[in-house]
């Protein structure tokens, strides 16, 4: 049996997209539109490596099936911006030397993104708290916080404890 087509709209492109409507969002994502922004890390909507924005709002890509995406818009990393021209997170991301192995940094990115589109001027508790369920298993979250402040346009300070 053939699988029903299913439209999606990423990064502005609509997609028509031969699965399941259980698929999780994230498998048509990268085997289907070939967006390696969003890593498949826990498969439980756990560890944020996977988060996408669905209509601007951070989301588990892992653990969304793809007919609760319909007529809905997606954004992947990809759709933020580009090499030439990064988006103002990606920037303050690279500004900051925000990574070290990279795996957590889409998941950083992403819930970066959202929280600045609801609220772009977050203070430092804010930030964390919204960060706290995107898991960085490398120890850069120092500088992830730096990046964040960045994006929010903030000045630096001594960030700890």
């Amino acid at each position: 049996m053939t699988p029903p087509t299913i439209r999606l709209t990423v990064n502005g492109t609509a997609h028509d997209v031969g699965a399941a409507p259980d698929t999780p969002l994230l498998y048509v994502l990268r085997n289907d539109l070939a967006l390696n922004g969003p890593k498949y890390g826990c498969g439980l909507g756990e560890c944020g490596a996977c988060t996408v924005l669905i209509d601007d709002r951070a989301a588990r890509s892992c653990v969304i099936p793809i007919d609760g995406c319909i007529d809905r818009e997606i954004t992947t990393l990809e759709g933020l911006g580009s090499r030439d021209h990064p988006d103002a997170v990606q920037q303050a991301f690279i500004a900051e030397q925000a990574a070290q192995c990279g795996y957590c940094l889409n998941g950083m990115i992403m819930t970066t993104k959202a929280l600045l589109n609801i609220n772009p001027q977050p203070s430092l508790d804010e930030i964390r708290a919204a960060l706290r369920y995107n898991l960085c298993r490398c120890g850069a979250h120092v500088e992830i916080l730096r990046a964040v402040m960045r994006a929010a346009g903030h000045t630096f300070r001594a960030i700890g404890g």
